[in-house]
């Protein structure tokens, strides 16, 4: 059986966490759904056109319209199809392979959505589908349906929502494999680092510290926490109540409820609280979000001009990929700051992509595509990564995808004064 995880229609809801990154790859509960599904067989993608050359580059098994799941075994060898925006948790994946398992052609939706479907013997037209085709593909099939509690990502809040729920689950699937109990219920990786003074709370679930991670002295975590291989967390650094990083990022100041994916930065004072952080992201010293309205209710929450209720009171910010934050700045609940935009003050408003945001200040212009790619570069070679052609086109992208943002932000933003 081969795994076929496929972006439809409904993708672009969950923006700006899926600007620069497919469905599947959103950390969420310390895992991204792909490597979860790994387990069930040869996992190949379908994602949106101008993520495919990146993906590629990434070692991913991409499928182009017309090809099947596999050059060397027969075309209609049986497939699991799953929906890419699938909540990353261990439950859903052991929904999958009981789905695989009963060995019959069924399909379980959730809500309007295919949200998995198992084909013994895929036709060869189903392949011919696009990203956005492949799900109306799957339903044309008329598979009996079967009731499977599967949860997908709709909008950017789902993620925090079933982060909360699912990462002590995942974290105890996680440490039985190549983990060791430092200490009660704290778990360690090859090559971890732990500085004086720890303080550690695993009432409510392990802390797991994966490879080459390092804590600074006098840090405290809470469990259910996860850091990532390489991760850094200097002195002081405070995790609480589930948070989650990614590989090689840097960490100061407090953190709460939140995922903060590979590669970025928040290494200095200040609050960030159920919120999400993308890639090569960079939080100045002091900022600040906040997570819980002055009136305690909940929180309502503005995707592209449409009013979604989160039904949850606390709710953080989304930062797409390549974002920055200057010093001392302050978020408002629910807030989205889009991808390769830089913000100043105080951030009132959703940030449109590729924004210089400073309407505290009476400033909010466009940053320029060449901007965005110098600025990538320094940033990759102060990791030791060099910058790729489809990095370069992943900008170019983003930069076209996101003109309508800017242009329906209000009056039209001027270009930012060329200065790279």
């Amino acid at each position: 059986m081969q795994v076929v995880l496929f972006e439809d229609d409904r993708v672009d809801q969950l923006a700006p966490l899926t600007m620069g990154r497919p469905a599947y790859a959103i950390g969420c509960a310390g895992y991204r759904l792909i490597e979860l599904v790994e387990s069930l067989g040869p996992v190949h993608v379908i994602v949106r056109d101008y993520l495919r050359d990146l993906e590629m580059a990434d070692g991913r098994r991409v499928l182009v319209a017309g090809e099947p799941a596999s050059g060397s075994q027969a075309a209609d060898a049986a497939i699991i199809a799953v929906n890419a925006r699938l909540a990353p948790g261990v439950a859903n994946c052991d929904l999958l392979r009981r789905l695989a398992n009963a060995d019959r052609s069924a399909i379980a939706v959730a809500g309007e959505s295919v949200a998995a479907a198992f084909i013994k013997h895929p036709p060869r037209h189903l392949f011919a589908a696009s990203a956005v085709e492949f799900s109306a593909a799957i339903r044309r099939l008329e598979l009996p349906a079967v009731a499977a509690d599967l949860r997908l990502l709709e909008y950017p809040h789902d993620v925090i929502r079933e982060h909360q729920r699912s990462l002590r689950e995942n974290l105890e699937f996680r440490i039985r494999d190549g983990f060791r109990q430092h200490s009660d219920g704290l778990f360690v990786a090859e090559g971890v680092t732990i500085g004086e003074h720890l303080v550690t709370n695993t009432q409510a679930g392990p802390i797991v510290l994966d490879a080459g991670a390092s804590l600074g002295p006098f840090c405290y975590l809470s469990g259910p926490a996860y850091v990532g291989p390489g991760a850094r967390l200097i002195e002081m650094a405070v995790l609480k109540d589930g948070v989650a990083i990614g590989a090689r990022a840097k960490i100061g100041g407090e953190i709460e409820t939140s995922i903060v994916e590979p590669l970025s930065n928040k290494q200095h004072h200040g609050f960030l609280g159920h919120s999400y952080v993308g890639s090569w992201v960079n939080l100045g010293a002091g900022t600040s979000n906040s997570d819980l309205k002055n009136t305690y209710g909940s929180v309502t929450m503005d995707y592209g001009g449409r009013r979604v209720p989160s039904g949850m009171q606390l709710v953080g910010c989304f930062i797409g990929d390549y974002a920055k934050t200057a010093v001392n700045t302050g978020i408002f609940t629910g807030k989205a700051i889009g991808v390769c935009s830089m913000a100043y003050g105080f951030v009132t408003t959703n940030v449109p992509g590729f924004t210089n945001y400073a309407r505290s200040m009476g400033q909010v212009t466009e940053i320029g595509l060449d901007v965005a790619v110098a600025t990538q570069a320094r940033m990759f070679a102060r990791r030791g990564i060099e910058q790729r052609v489809c990095d370069v086109d992943l900008l170019r992208s983003l930069f076209e995808l996101t003109r309508p943002e800017r242009a329906n932000f209000g009056t039209p933003l001027p270009p930012e004064p060329l200065s790279l």
